[in-house]
């Protein structure tokens, strides 16, 4: 598939996705948006892809926001639909996505770029990376679901202050927020991300994906993630990946995975 604001591309079983928009600081716009969608659907569908990475090109920025110029004359029920849009074709399909999305934040996370990366399953960031909300300093909220998953990874006072004074954190500061699980050198951050990748890449994909579900199922309202976990606990028992699993531990080998 042929992009014009990305570029996708997939090696050793890794897709790695980049916002190609180096001139806007690689700023989410519609056609983005709808582009990223497209990628990560692609790539979760495809059986050459077992973990999907999402960066930005240059050196600057991962995405330093949204695109505001193509929402400032919105109205109430323009600016409704655009957050649920947003959240439904990008951000919350990421966060449901099967396999395994790691954030490489490279530079600037603000705004809708920080929801991004907050979407993924979880980040790693350059020691140049800057982190945050700053939509407030423009009269609005995070729209793109950043008033829901900060509080959940950074808990409910430091997302309070981060969002209410529209500042940003470095990539130490966010490692000890716990909102980003690693911190590396610029020139490091896709070989580091990808060797994370390798491991989880040793695993058996269908566990995973059992996995993913049952851990987003906590944070869904009127889900019982306990029950989620035991059906998918239960599901796995029926897997070919559960019996190759079971019978190298067993054999004292490694185990190939299906991934059935």
């Amino acid at each position: 598939m042929n992009y014009q604001n990305i570029l996708s591309n997939t090696s050793n079983k890794i897709t790695t996705i980049t916002i190609n928009r180096p001139q806007k600081l690689n700023a989410l716009n519609k056609d983005t948006i709808q582009e990223l969608h497209d990628a990560f659907d692609e790539a979760n569908r495809s059986d050459d892809t077992k973990v999907i990475i999402i960066t930005g090109s240059g050196e600057k920025a991962f995405v330093a926001g949204a695109d505001i110029s193509e929402f400032a004359d919105f109205d109430v029920k323009q600016g409704a639909k655009l957050a649920a849009k947003g959240q439904e074709l990008l951000f919350d399909f990421v966060e449901n996505l099967s396999k395994p999305v790691i954030a490489a934040i490279n530079g600037f996370a603000l705004g809708g770029g920080l929801e991004l990366a907050m979407a993924c399953h979880f980040r790693i960031a350059s020691s140049n990376a800057k982190m945050g909300l700053p939509e407030v300093s423009l009269g609005v909220i995070p729209g793109y679901g950043g008033t829901q998953r900060l509080p959940q990874l950074v808990g409910k006072g430091r997302a309070m202050e981060m969002v209410m004074t529209a500042g940003m954190i470095d990539s130490n500061q966010a490692l000890n927020y716990g909102l980003v699980n690693h911190v590396t050198s610029e020139e490091e951050l896709i070989p580091f991300t990808e060797k994370i990748a390798g491991k989880i890449m040793r695993n058996s994909s269908v566990a995973i994906k059992g996995a993913i579900k049952s851990i987003n199922a906590n944070y869904k309202d009127g889900v019982d993630g306990f029950k989620t976990e035991i059906k998918q606990f239960g599901r796995c028992f029926g897997t070919e990946d559960f019996k190759e699993g079971t019978s190298a531990f067993l054999e004292k080998r490694k185990a190939e995975f299906p991934g059935k």
